[in-house]
């Protein structure tokens, strides 16, 4: 389905016109980056600094042209404004670029489009909080089915399979390297994007999309590890080696260590417990109609428990550790690989590759 436009004389302006557009939903990108981590609107209040609260002129929120108007800095407060800005907007304008190189002026290039706006957020989020929010990944598997429905009801078949077959298929892993680390060895959003990337791309690219990300991922994290001495971004901050002394209300000095309240020594010989996992619908006292109903729940989306419980029965709250490193990125990364150089690829690769990325040699 090719698109009618302009002459030809017309195309660099359609192009130009599609960069800007880039530029301009990368701005966006930005806000959403920033604010559906904490739960914040999207749309209101308007643009400000997160420094100093100072609301963006019109001129001031120009794509890239404003960041360098102002020489990175804050016009409120003089504050320094994250390159992440114009990195996330140059991107998204480039990213849409790549995708018209790739599918030109057919409906292909528009849930190509749809599908840069859903992994930029994405993957900026996964890098900094280590989440895939739902609010992105859910709307995302469902526009990739309806943006399917035009190409027919074959088109239509793919992307629910995709979605149901990237899903079904993390689920699978995620439990299953539970199992085996004891601990959680995959995010439980990565298989919502899978799932995402499954509909927009179908079931076929999915084996692609899991051989390169994690050859990309293991290539950059051991990297990393050389050279840093840790493979992803860190997460929360870490706890301080050593604790400040206890401090008496009675005194303005700290306690010395003879005075303070002796603590207790762990006892390294019980070990520590290791996480377990009830299935819901095993729980005794459940009458037989809610444990029906509970067996899909749990099977599909009961949370794998990451952590040791605590004395309250919750969970511990998990910091990455230098080892760890966050999926998502390489997974967005595949995908557009395999969306934007799908065919050259399968060109030049083995067979065996190329039947990964859903072509024929």
């Amino acid at each position: 389905m090719t698109f009618t436009y302009a002459p030809g004389w017309a195309e660099p302006l359609f192009i130009l016109f599609l960069f800007i557009l880039g530029l301009c939903f990368g701005s966006f990108l930005n806000v959403v980056i920033a604010r559906v981590p904490e739960g914040l609107s999207i749309v209101r209040p308007g643009s400000r600094c997160p420094k100093c609260g100072h609301v963006l002129a019109w001129y001031e929120n120009i794509p890239v042209l404003s960041w360098l108007g102002l020489r990175g800095k804050c016009r409120g407060c003089g504050m320094p404004i994250s390159p992440r800005y114009v990195l996330v907007e140059l991107l998204t304008g480039l990213l849409f670029l790549a995708c018209l190189k790739r599918f030109d002026w057919t409906y292909e290039l528009v849930p190509a489009l749809v599908l840069v706006f859903l992994l930029v957020p994405l993957t900026f989020i996964d890098l900094e909080h280590w989440i895939l929010p739902f609010s992105l990944t859910l709307p995302g598997i469902a526009a990739g089915v309806l943006l399917a429905i035009p190409q027919g009801e074959g088109a239509v078949g793919q992307a629910v399979l995709g979605a149901a077959v990237g899903f079904l298929g993390f689920r699978l892993m995620e439990y299953v390297g539970w199992r085996a680390f004891k601990r959680e060895a995959l995010g439980g959003g990565d298989k919502f994007l899978v799932a995402l990337l499954g509909a927009f791309l179908g079931w076929h690219a999915l084996l692609g999309i899991l051989f390169f990300s994690s050859l990309q991922g293991s290539i950059v994290g051991v990297a990393l590890l050389v050279l840093t001495g840790r493979a992803g971004p860190r997460g929360a901050p870490e706890a301080e080696a050593t604790p400040p002394p206890p401090q008496d209300p009675q005194a303005d000095a700290p306690l010395t260590p003879s005075e303070a309240a002796p603590v207790e020594a762990p006892n390294v010989e019980e070990g520590e417990p290791e996480p377990t996992m009830t299935w819901d619908f095993t729980k005794p006292g459940l009458p037989l109609w809610k444990r029906v109903v509970l067996v899909p729940w749990c099977l599909l989306f009961q949370p794998i428990p990451d952590a040791q419980l605590d004395e309250t029965g919750e969970e511990e709250e998990w910091v990455p550790g230098p080892t760890n490193i966050p999926f998502g990125p390489w997974l967005a990364l595949a995908g557009l690989e395999v969306m934007l150089l799908g065919p050259l690829l399968a060109r030049v690769l083995p067979l065996d590759v190329a039947l990964m990325l859903g072509g024929t040699r």
